[in-house]
């Protein structure tokens, strides 16, 4: 099984990045907040998952081993798949889901799109025991677009999140609209909340 992957970054969005290495270029689906540590660099060492499946081979990247853990604790539980556990990655931070799940706030959880009120419950009652809440690093400034492209990003990852283009394409231009100075991880984070 893979560890991680280091090398030049080749092409980044919102949901994925490719990390060429030795003349390969690795796609590697990522969250929201792996997206924001990378949007500066040029370089870049991730963490990986592989996920094997009969119909296809997929890399999932995280910014550091504690993101890594959380996304492998959420696939742990019943019913949690890894787009539902990368999408609880870019709606919450690794602290703020250590925090959820250590006090039981079923309800926070539920703002992330996908998660009932069954799944919030079961993630909260087979994670409280394995997750402890850890203190938030300082949030690293994050890259700004002018407003049409940044509007445009947040779009296409929406899409590659799963959701329907017009729909994402409405919530954004509501969203970039009311505070146009948003960037790109702001846009899509208050996005998931809307969809």
């Amino acid at each position: 099984m893979l560890d991680y992957i280091k090398g030049e970054i080749t092409e980044l969005t919102p949901a994925l990045v490719v990390i060429e290495i030795g003349g390969l270029g690795y796609l590697a689906n990522i969250s929201l907040n792996t997206y924001s540590a990378l949007t500066q660099a040029k370089d870049c060492k991730l963490y990986v998952y592989e996920a094997i499946r009969e119909d296809a081979h997929q890399l999932f990247g995280f910014i550091d081993q504690r993101e890594r853990s959380m996304f492998l604790h959420l696939i742990s539980v019943s019913g949690v798949g890894a787009n539902t556990a990368r999408m609880m990655l870019s709606s919450l931070s690794v602290y703020e889901l250590e925090g959820i799940i250590s006090t039981g706030n079923a309800s926070a959880l539920k703002t992330v799109k996908g998660i009932g009120s069954k799944t919030a419950e079961r993630i909260i009652i087979d994670l409280k025991d394995k997750v402890k809440p850890g203190e938030s690093p300082s949030e690293a400034p994050s890259l700004a677009f002018p407003a049409s492209e940044t509007a445009q990003e947040a779009i296409a990852a929406l899409v590659m999140l799963g959701f329907n283009q017009p729909a994402a394409q409405k919530t954004v231009n509501k969203i970039v609209k009311d505070n146009p100075a948003e960037t790109v991880e702001q846009i899509i984070k208050n996005a998931l909340k809307l969809l």
